[in-house]
């Protein structure tokens, strides 16, 4: 496994490399939801390259930047593990070079939800997507299921630019108790970690309404706020188009439950994609 720290590298490292080329962008301080990314890539392509960045556009003023966890050391030793070929893992200099002016706008989609708590988040996720996608010259990249309004964004930055590169979006990794696994998990006290897997069955409950009929956007988010009790206090609930983040009027499934709540300083997303249709039984896979 090579470790890259230039586009340069990047490029000759991937000199001759077999196709499909599959990327896995990652910001570190990996656990097994990013691990399932990795394996999946390994299954399916030649190549794989991983990125190790924590990209200081896609955070808010106040945000975690400065703190956000890293663990360099582990985090390539797991990458080996897995099979990865390349790590790009360059410093913020070389990423935004004095002079650096240029953006992604990824439009409303990244407008709604996280972009509305996060302003600017989305634009600094689609700029150094592009930037990775380029410099890896990747067919496919990876992303977890658990950043579904991320991944909206992405696939909506790829159909726009006419980007030569197909989203794999893999599914949420999960704790026993339903916890989506996230870096951030590790901030949580143990009263915050308790708590915390009521956001997912919260959504559970939105998930239960619809497919058992519940056409009426209301009561069937009001059924999973019922679960959000504290110490947990909700930032958003709510049930959208899986590609657009618009809620549409009528909840006809496939639809995307989504929700994000705060545990102290902490804010936790999650969501659960409703596929049945309205009508039929419905198994919850966890």
């Amino acid at each position: 496994m090579q470790i890259t720290r230039t586009p340069a590298e990047v490029r000759d490292a991937l000199r001759g490399a077999g196709r499909p080329v599959g990327l896995v962008p990652t910001m570190g301080a990996l656990h097994a939801g990013h691990l399932a990314l990795v394996a999946q890539a390994r299954a399916e392509c030649r190549t794989v390259v991983a990125s190790l960045f924590v990209n200081p556009l896609q955070f808010g003023p106040g945000e975690d930047f400065d703190r956000y966890p890293r663990a360099f050391e582990s985090d390539v030793a797991a990458l080996e593990a897995g099979g990865v070929d390349v790590v790009y893992a360059p410093d913020v200099g070389t990423m935004y070079p004095p002079g650096f002016a240029t953006s992604v706008d990824p439009g409303d989609v990244g407008e709604r939800y996280e972009g509305s708590l996060r302003p600017g988040h989305f634009r600094g996720v689609a700029t150094v997507c592009v930037k990775l996608f380029a410099t890896a010259g990747c067919d496919r990249a990876y992303f977890g299921a658990k950043d579904a309004q991320q991944a909206a964004v992405i696939q909506r930055v790829i159909e726009d630019l006419n980007l030569p590169v197909e989203l794999i979006v893999v599914p949420t990794v999960r704790e026993p108790d339903g916890l989506a696994l996230s870096s951030r998990n590790v901030y949580l006290d143990v009263e915050q970690r308790a708590a915390a897997p009521a956001l997912h069955r919260a959504l559970d409950a939105v998930m239960r309404a619809v497919t058992h009929g519940e056409t009426d956007r209301d009561r069937a988010v009001a059924a999973g706020r019922a679960e959000l009790t504290v110490p947990l206090h909700e930032a958003y609930l709510d049930v959208v188009d899986p590609q657009t983040f618009v809620s549409p009027e009528r909840l006809d499934a496939p639809v995307l439950a989504i929700a994000s709540a705060w545990l102290g300083p902490t804010r936790l997303i999650d969501n659960v994609p409703i596929e049945a249709p309205a009508h039929a039984p419905h198994e919850i896979v966890r």
